[in-house]
């Protein structure tokens, strides 16, 4: 099991709390990502700032950096769609980077890109309700 560790600090499984801005986020990335001719389907997670394509996980990528003005490879938007690629993708268990891999992977179609981006939105929606204090009363 010690090769399936992550590093010190990095953990894949990471689940931090979701806010309004995470699902600014994740709107924006759909925004960014708006059509098929936006779509790098060859992705590296490098993400310069004049690209003009971009990958699911670049279009997170920016989208967290103009929403919150920082990045954090972890963050809640980003370990979402983690998730649900997690749950829908049929060759998960093949992927090193989950965003990368299903991004890059030949079975992946720009329609699903988009389902992906739904699904971290209705999750996220899910969250703040289930996590909000007055869903505790």
């Amino acid at each position: 099991m010690a090769d399936t560790m992550p590093q010190k600090g990095d953990d894949p499984d990471a689940s931090p709390p979701v806010t309004k801005a995470d699902l600014k986020i994740v709107q924006r990335a759909r925004e960014i990502l708006g059509d098929p001719s936006k779509w790098n389907r060859a992705d590296t997670r490098d993400c310069p700032d004049d690209a003009k394509t971009f990958s699911l996980y670049c279009s997170l990528e920016k989208a967290t950096k103009e929403v919150t003005g920082g990045f954090q490879h972890r963050g809640a938007a980003m370990q979402e769609a983690r998730f649900v690629i997690d749950e829908i993708a049929p060759n998960r268990q093949k992927y090193h980077h989950r965003l990368m891999d299903y991004n890059n992977d030949p079975s992946t179609t720009f329609h699903d890109i988009q389902k992906v981006f739904d699904l971290v939105e209705n999750r996220i929606t899910k969250r703040l309700r289930d996590e909000s204090p007055r869903a505790n009363h």
